[in-house]
Formats: C-alpha cells, sequence, structure tokens
C-alpha cells in the first residue's frame, strides 16, 4: 500500500503536467484521485470507528455521531462535483446522474443534520472526528475535511469533462460504500442501518452505470 501511495502519484503528476496521451492522464489521474480517496476514508475510519472509549457519559464519542459528521462532509463533495456537471456537462443522461445525487445527498444530509441535533443537543455545529491518539473528538481541520469531500477541480466543459467527473465520482462513491458497510455492521441504531443500506444499493447501482458511460463514451 505504501508503495502505491508514494509511486502512483509520481506517475500521475507526470502525466498530467508533461501532458501525456489523453487516456494515460485520465487513467493516471483517476488512480491519483482514488488512492487520495482511499487514505482519507482509511484514515476517517480509524478515527471515528474506536469503540474502547466509553460513550455512555460521552455519547460524542460513538459510531453515530463520526458516521454523520464524516458522511455529511462526504456527501457534500459529491453534491459540490454534481453542481458543476449541471453548469458543465453536454450529456442529458450526466445531468440526469447529478440531479439525482444532488436531491439523495442534500436529503440524507438533512437528515443526518435532524439526527445530530437530536442525539447530540449539546454538540456545537463543527464537524468531529475522533483522534486516536489523544483520545477524545477534535474538530476536523480543513485539510481534514477536504480530504473526506474527496472533490477534485473538474476542468472546463471540454471533451474530456465527463471522463473527469467519472474518474472522480466513481472513487468517490466507492469510499461512501466502505463508511455506509462499516456502520451497518456496527452501529446500533435502526435508522443508521437502513440509511447505510440505502445508500449501499443507490451508489452501487450508479457506480455501474458510471462504469458502463466510461466504457462507451471513452473505451476504459
Amino acid at each position: 500500500m505504501l508503495a502505491l501511495l508514494v509511486f502512483f502519484p509520481i506517475i500521475a503528476v507526470i502525466a498530467i503536467l508533461f501532458g501525456a496521451p489523453a487516456r494515460l492522464t485520465a487513467v493516471a489521474t483517476a488512480t491519483l484521485n482514488f488512492l487520495v480517496g482511499l487514505f482519507a476514508v482509511s484514515s476517517w475510519k480509524c478515527a471515528c470507528w474506536n469503540f474502547s472509549v466509553p460513550v455512555l457519559d460521552k455519547p460524542a464519542l460513538n459510531l453515530s455521531f463520526g458516521f454523520i459528521d464524516g458522511m455529511s462532509v462526504h456527501h457534500q463533495g459529491a453534491v459540490n462535483m454534481a453542481q458543476d456537471v449541471l453548469k458543465q456537462s453536454k450529456r442529458q443522461e450526466m445531468k440526469k446522474l447529478a440531479t439525482n445525487i444532488i436531491a439523495a445527498q442534500k436529503r440524507e444530509i438533512n437528515q443526518m443534520k435532524e439526527w445530530r441535533k437530536t442525539w447530540y443537543p449539546k454538540a456545537d455545529n463543527t464537524p468531529m472526528a475522533y483522534h486516536a491518539q489523544m483520545g477524545h473528538m477534535m474538530a476536523m481541520t480543513p485539510e481534514q475535511m477536504q480530504s473526506m469531500m474527496m472533490t477534485m477541480d473538474l476542468g472546463a466543459a471540454d471533451d474530456q469533462f465527463d471522463l473527469r467527473f467519472l474518474n472522480a465520482m466513481i472513487p468517490h462513491h466507492e469510499g461512501a460504500l466502505v463508511m455506509a458497510q462499516d456502520a451497518l455492521k456496527k452501529s446500533k441504531r435502526p435508522e443508521m442501518k437502513k440509511l447505510s443500506e440505502e445508500i449501499l444499493t443507490s451508489q452501487k447501482k450508479e457506480i455501474l452505470q458510471m462504469k458502463e458511460w466510461r466504457k462507451t463514451w471513452y473505451k476504459q
């Protein structure tokens, strides 16, 4: 894993900066984006899924709190990129997908915010994550929030715009699947389990659709 995190980002940056062929550049960009997102999600899991901390008198330390804040930030990243698609893409299929992503993930963000207010009324609005070394919840730094969002600059509305979006949103959705699968296994709250199941169902379907478009439109 360490070798991947070192080697492939170097290749990706070289390909992007020095004008490699479009397909190579797209593959390199997708690889870089996937590795960054995988690292962010893995780091988030290590931070939030810690059950060694007593939660009876400190409810802000439990799994649901970490999932709500982590997934809400992650969802916002998807919404941001989907909004770019509505502005830039020329394909109606892409615009329809973007509209669905925005509607579903805004709805889920609002639902999680309501749960947060109800379950953790003493918590402020700052997104939090459990810091394993410090042994308590800490506010996410701007860098942590950016990593959790997994957004990327999709660039101009050229003939590669949709490919850049697909290469960004596929690993973005895969990151959400990792978090939802963990919550489904570990959460005690039926509301969280239901949401996790809905995320798994809808985003797996969207991943398959995006991969099919990428294969059809870009032969990848």
